[in-house]
C-alpha cells in the first residue's frame, strides 16, 4: 500500500499534510492499532476493574485515569506532575483525549493518584494476566517457544521503592554502615522471555513484611513460593519452563515445579549444591558420549562444548529425593580486546537432554534469563520508565501505578517491534527512548478532528514483529 494511503491526507482545515503530519499519524496509528489489534483497545483493557467511587461525583472514567497513567508511561513522563507540564491545556492532546473517552479535558496527576487508591490490586493484575493470555491465544508468542512447546518464563526479583525514613508498616528494612536504616519495596516478576526480546510482565508479587507474627523478613524465596501458586492457578494448563538463578536452586522449588508440572533450567555454579556437582563431574568421566563440540558464528568464531548428564539424584534438606540432569556449557569467544576468553554456563533441569537438544535448551532456554535484567528491569528503570521513582506515597495507588508501568511496557514493546512502526519509521529512530519522544509529539501536535483521529486505528490490519 502507497504510504500516502495509509493515513488521512487533510487536516481539519483541508490543508495537505506535510511529511512530518503524515509521520505523526502513522506513530499514533501504530500504538492505537496496536493496542486495539491484540487487546480491543485501551478502554477495553480496563473493563475488568471495578470502580468504588460514587457515580454522581465522577468527572473522568475510570478508563479514562487508567489510559492517563498508561500514556505517562509510555511518553516517558518520569512523573505525574509532567502530566499537567505536557498533556494538560494543550488543545490538541485534549481533542484526542475527548475523542476517546468524550472527556474535554486530561486528569491532573493528583485525580489518578486519588481515584487509584481504593482499586483493588487483584483487578490489576488480572487485567495484566488477560494482555499475556490474549498474545497467548492469538499464538503472538507461539513460534518463540522452546522446543516448540514451553513457554519461558524468567522469574526474579528487583528493587521498586527506597526510602530514608520509614514508608508504611510494610516497609522491608536493611542497617546500613553508618548505622542508619533503608526502607525499601522489592518486587518479585514473573516475565515472559522471547529470543527476539520480549520480555512481558506476567505475574507479580510484592515483597513486604505482611505478617506481623514473622520472626523473618520476607523475601524473593517466600514471594516465589506464593508467585508460584498464583501462576499455577491463573494459568493452570499452560506448558512453562522456569528460568530461574541459583537462588532458587533447592528443593522446595524443584517439588513446586515437579507438582504443578513445570520445567525448569536454573542457574547452577560450582559452588552450588556440592552433591549434584560432584556427582555431574564423577559421571562426566564415566559417559564420554554426551560431550558436543559446535562452531558457531559467521566465521566460526565462538565455540561452545557442551557436556551433560540425566538421572541425578538430590535429596533435599527435608529428605525428599528428586532426579535431576545438569547441563554445562564453556563458551570460548573473542572479547573486545580481541583475545579469546571462555565462560561458563551451568543449568540444574528436569528436562533429559540429548545431543540433539543441548544447545536449544543452553542457547534459546536457560541464557535467556538475563532478558529479564536486560530487556526487563534495566530497560524499566534507565530506558524512561523510572520504575524507582515513586509516582505515589500511597501502598495501594503506588501498586497500581506499578501495573499501569508493566501494562505500558507490554505495550512499548509491541509497538517497537512491529511493523505498523517499521512502516512509520523505515529507518528507525535511532535509541528506543526516542519512541517515547514522537509519541509524544504526534499527541501534543497533530491536528485532527474526532473522526479523523479514531479513523487512524478503525478496522482491519496485519500486525508482523520482527524476528531478529
Amino acid at each position: 500500500m502507497d504510504k500516502h494511503q495509509e493515513t488521512p491526507q487533510w487536516t481539519a482545515e483541508g490543508k495537505e499534510w506535510d511529511e512530518e503530519a503524515r509521520e505523526q499519524a502513522r506513530i499514533l496509528k501504530a500504538f492505537f492499532g496496536t493496542a486495539k489489534h491484540y487487546f480491543g483497545g485501551l478502554e477495553r483493557l480496563f473493563k475488568g476493574v471495578s470502580d468504588p467511587r460514587n457515580p454522581d461525583l465522577i468527572t473522568y472514567p475510570l478508563a479514562g485515569l487508567m489510559f492517563t497513567g498508561v500514556w505517562m508511561f509510555e511518553c516517558q513522563l518520569g512523573s505525574r506532575r509532567q502530566i499537567q507540564a505536557k498533556l494538560r491545556g494543550n488543545s490538541r492532546s485534549e481533542s484526542k483525549f475527548e475523542a476517546l473517552f468524550g472527556v474535554e479535558s486530561i486528569p491532573h496527576g493528583d485525580s489518578l493518584n486519588y481515584g487509584f487508591k481504593r482499586l483493588e490490586l487483584e483487578d490489576m493484575q488480572e487485567a495484566v494476566c488477560r494482555m499475556i493470555e490474549a498474545l497467548i491465544r492469538k499464538k503472538v508468542l507461539y513460534r518463540w517457544r522452546l522446543l516448540k512447546h514451553y513457554y519461558l518464563v524468567a522469574i526474579d526479583g528487583t528493587g521498586m521503592l527506597t526510602f530514608r525514613e520509614r514508608h508504611c508498616e510494610y516497609c522491608l528494612t536493611q542497617k546500613l554502615s553508618n548505622g542508619s536504616t533503608l526502607y525499601y519495596h522489592p518486587v518479585l516478576e514473573a516475565k515472559l522471555v522471547t529470543t527476539n526480546g520480549f520480555a512481558l510482565s506476567m505475574m507479580t508479587e510484592f515483597i513486604e513484611n505482611r505478617d506481623p507474627q514473622a520472626s523473618k523478613q520476607d523475601c524473593e524465596l517466600k514471594a516465589f513460593y506464593r508467585l508460584a501458586e498464583r501462576l499455577k492457578k491463573r494459568f493452570p494448563r499452560l506448558p512453562l519452563c522456569l528460568l530461574l538463578d541459583g537462588l532458587f536452586a533447592g528443593g522446595p522449588t524443584l517439588e513446586r515445579c515437579e507438582r504443578y508440572g513445570w520445567k525448569y533450567l536454573i542457574v547452577l555454579t560450582d559452588d552450588d549444591l556440592p552433591t549434584i556437582n560432584q556427582e555431574f563431574e564423577a559421571l562426566c568421566q564415566i559417559a564420554p558420549d554426551n560431550q558436543l563440540r559446535l562452531e558457531l558464528g559467521k566465521r566460526k568464531e565462538i565455540e561452545q562444548a557442551y557436556r551433560w548428564m540425566d538421572e541425578i539424584a538430590y535429596v533435599d534438606t527435608q529428605g525428599k529425593e528428586h532426579q535431576v540432569s545438569v547441563l554445562e556449557c564453556l563458551e570460548t569467544k573473542p572479547s573486545d580486546q580481541g583475545k579469546r576468553q571462555t565462560t561458563k554456563f551451568k543449568w540444574l533441569t528436569n528436562f533429559v537432554p540429548s545431543i540433539r537438544t543441548v544447545s536449544i535448551l543452553a542457547n534459546e532456554g536457560g541464557r535467556l534469563r538475563w532478558k529479564i535484567e536486560n530487556e526487563g528491569f534495566n530497560a524499566q528503570k534507565n530506558g524512561g520508565f523510572e520504575l524507582e521513582h515513586a509516582y505515589s506515597q500511597h501502598e495501594t495507588a503506588a501498586k497500581v501505578f506499578y501495573y499501569l508501568l508493566q501494562v505500558a511496557h507490554v505495550l512499548f514493546q509491541l509497538l517497537e517491534k512491529g511493523s505498523l512502526f517499521r512502516q512509520a519509521f523505515p529507518d528507525g529512530v535511532g535509541a528506543l527512548k526516542n519512541i517515547a519522544f514522537h509519541l509524544l509529539e504526534a499527541w501534543r501536535n497533530l491536528r485532527l478532528s474526532t473522526t479523523g483521529f479514531l479513523s487512524l486505528f478503525n478496522g482491519r490490519f496485519q500486525i508482523r514483529f520482527d524476528s531478529s
